[in-house]
């Protein structure tokens, strides 16, 4: 209760400050000197700490200090009088006149006015009058015991009710910030993948804690806010600021108001055109995914573009979206917000310029086929099996334990090999060469090269196996096995080649036939021309046998 006793105590105080600005008030010399104000030549006339009238020019030789000089003698003279009080204004020829109880006060002219801001002297005058009618208002009020003594007690009690709501928000600052920890620890933990609690409650207790403080600190200040109004307001003396005070939280919550209900219909203007194109992002999606699962055939739109092509749609969709609803959006036509735009837009075009050229890269490989998922390919020094085409990269395995990634830009711009689309039904194609000497004959070759393709499990009996001489060096003649996967074969290439690897050594061993590449530095001892009764070795079979 000593934060209380403080309040009370400093309350009182301002009470009495307005008891002896009172008693000033009631001196001979009513109101204060004049104000300082930004324009030196400028005098006010102040009657219990409010501005009635300021004197801005001169006039008949009469400085606007001499003006307003002359204004509070003769509002001291009628005072004197003791008369009833009444402010009023009389126009006439060079303006309008205030006068108190029949007697001028001072004149208010043309010149004294702000004439752009729509201001007449009438106007002027007549908030002057009823400005001095509150300030010799409250004058009177200051010098009553009974008003001081209500005030006193109505401001005694707000102090005591602005305690109250401090201690409760104190109160409900605990209450909450305890309840909320304990319910998002409870519910967070309960999130979940595969048994694995993905989510940090410590976090979000932090984050939670913070906007609670914040909260309740802003009530405070507004319970702070209202009760330092309601006292000044109480006060005569520092009525004028309590005043002061409401209007502006009234003009504050006016305008916050007035805003709100300005931005509404944009913000439903807003509404509508993200539902619509939401339909129309739903709608084609609806299609793009029957044609991705085969279900609908649409001439250039097939299982392999259905994908990127319905992203790209709704990308459009949502940019076009945004292009209508920006000028719709609150604060959209400021400054500030179109120089952010600006900013950002500068930034996105800088910074994005490889982003685009590898998504214009994907989206080049995607619709022009050259490559699609589960093809063994060969792109540059590097083969593989096309694990992902995605927008930025492609992803080729190896077989090897190697998955290799490539940024699309250089994809395109290198020479790739599909082996999955040399003969429809299969795989992919599977090739390897091997070099023998002349003294083999190239019927043994050939047909020993078919036969080790054919005890490979998983080559392909359709198309058949076939041989062909690559070229004919100086010493040896390279051979070349060109043979086809199954489709239904799930081994990578490189685990099919290494068996066909294994049975062409088998079969060579078989039947005595070196792998070698012969080189000769010496002249050679004899010839390696073969007879026409060698040309067919085994397994090479004899012209018209079965």
């Amino acid at each position: 209760m000593s934060a209380l006793r403080r309040l009370l105590c400093a309350l009182l105080l301002i009470t009495m400050c307005g008891g002896v600005f009172a008693a000033d008030a009631s001196a001979p010399t009513v109101g204060a000197p004049a104000a300082t104000s930004a324009t030196p030549a400028q005098a006010r006339l102040v009657v219990a700490n409010r501005t009635i009238y300021v004197f801005r020019t001169a006039m008949a030789g009469f400085t606007p200090d001499d003006r307003a000089e002359g204004a509070r003698k003769r509002l001291d003279a009628v005072l004197a009088r003791g008369g009833a009080q009444h402010a009023g204004i009389h126009p006439i020829n060079e303006g309008t006149q205030v006068m108190l109880d029949g007697a001028l006060l001072f004149l208010v002219t043309p010149a004294d006015i702000n004439a752009l801001a729509g201001d007449t002297t009438d106007s002027v005058a007549t908030e002057s009058a009823e400005q001095l009618t509150k300030a010799l208002a409250e004058r009177r009020e200051q010098a009553s015991p009974r008003y001081l003594a209500i005030a006193v007690a109505l401001c005694a009690v707000a102090t005591l009710a602005y305690g109250l709501v401090l201690r409760g928000l104190s109160l409900l600052h605990r209450w909450v910030g305890k309840r909320s920890a304990q319910t998002l620890s409870r519910h967070l933990g309960r999130v979940k993948v595969k048994n694995v609690r993905v989510l940090d409650a410590e976090h979000y207790v932090r984050f939670m804690r913070h906007v609670v403080n914040l909260l309740i600190w802003a009530l405070r200040l507004i319970a702070t806010y209202l009760w330092l109004a309601f006292v000044l307001g109480k006060a005569p003396y520092t009525r004028s600021w309590g005043e002061r005070l409401q209007d502006y939280l009234i003009d504050v919550i006016t305008g916050v108001a007035t805003s709100i209900v300005n931005a509404l219909p944009g913000l439903v203007l807003v509404a509508v055109i993200a539902a619509i194109a939401r339909l129309v992002m739903l709608t084609l999606g609806s299609v793009f995914q029957r044609v991705e699962s085969g279900e609908l055939q649409v001439g250039w739109l097939d299982q392999d573009t259905a994908v990127p092509t319905r992203r790209i749609a709704n990308v459009v969709i949502w940019l076009f979206a945004l292009a209508m609803a920006y000028p719709y959006l609150p604060g959209a036509q400021t400054a500030a917000f179109q120089g952010l735009s600006v900013l950002v837009g500068l930034m996105v075009s800088i910074g994005a310029s490889s982003i685009v050229g590898q998504g214009a890269s994907g989206l080049i490989l995607m619709y022009a086929r050259s490559l699609r998922k589960g093809e063994y390919v060969r792109i540059g020094e590097v083969e593989g099996t096309v694990v992902e085409l995605g927008m930025f990269e492609t992803r080729l395995r190896t077989g090897l334990g190697e998955e290799v990634t490539m940024p699309n830009a250089w994809v395109l711009s290198n020479t790739s090999k599909n082996y999955s689309r040399a003969f429809d039904g299969t795989g992919f194609v599977v090739d390897t060469k091997i070099s023998l000497g002349y003294d083999t004959p190239w019927r043994q070759a050939h047909a020993m090269l078919e036969l080790a393709a054919r005890r490979t499990p998983d080559i392909a009996a359709t198309p058949a196996p076939y041989v062909m001489q690559s070229a004919l060096s100086d010493f040896y003649v390279e051979y070349k096995l060109v043979a086809y996967s199954n489709a239904e074969a799930p081994r990578q290439r490189a685990e099919v080649l290494n068996r066909l690897h294994q049975h062409i050594l088998d079969v060579f061993n078989e039947y005595g036939v070196d792998i070698t590449s012969p080189h000769f530095f010496q002249p050679q001892e004899g010839s390696h021309i073969l007879p026409q009764s060698e040309w067919h070795r085994a397994p090479a079979a004899q012209p018209g046998a079965d």
